[in-house]
């Protein structure tokens, strides 16, 4: 091998160690903030695959169990839910709410005010969450919720028919 074809290769990506990572279910890490009535487990970080943009990982959220009032700065968040019912609360005052269930997927944008709840009182919520930041970015927010909230349905913007 030439001394040339020994560069090209060391500077080639190392796909064997720098390509698809695949994290078995059973392997995710419990070392990540927790909240009361819930259990997150990360599995998708930097320190763990080395991902530059996003957090993925899962929460188990025990019967009638619920956040605080927060919101996580300019990160987006997607919460696929696997099995039970969410209920989310948000506005300024979590005036506005909406329930998803097994494969409903919920979008939270940037600075929204939001609290998650486990609509049931008796069974365990379990959803997929994916963070658009490896950083854990939490704003907790000391809200008076307006009761009752009101309910959102949600409308397609692009298939209104």
């Amino acid at each position: 091998m030439t001394n040339s074809e020994q560069h090209q290769e060391s500077a080639a990506p190392r796909w064997r160690h720098d390509g698809v990572r695949v994290v078995p279910g059973n392997r995710l890490d419990p070392n990540t903030a927790q909240t009361p009535g819930m259990h997150r487990e990360a599995a998708i970080t930097y320190a763990r695959v080395g991902a530059q943009k996003l957090w993925a990982g899962t929460v188990h959220i025990h019967p009638n169990a619920k956040t605080g009032a927060h919101h996580h700065g300019p990160l987006e968040s997607v919460i696929y839910v696997v099995r039970g019912r969410a209920r989310m609360r948000w506005g300024e005052q979590l005036e506005f709410t909406a329930e998803a269930g097994p494969g409903d997927f919920i979008y939270v944008p940037p600075f929204v005010p939001h609290q998650e709840i486990n609509a049931s009182a008796t069974e365990e919520l379990e959803c997929v969450l994916v963070r658009s930041d490896g950083e854990a970015v939490v704003v907790n927010l000391d809200i008076e919720p307006v009761e009752p909230p009101e309910d959102v349905p949600w409308v397609d913007p692009i298939h209104r028919g």
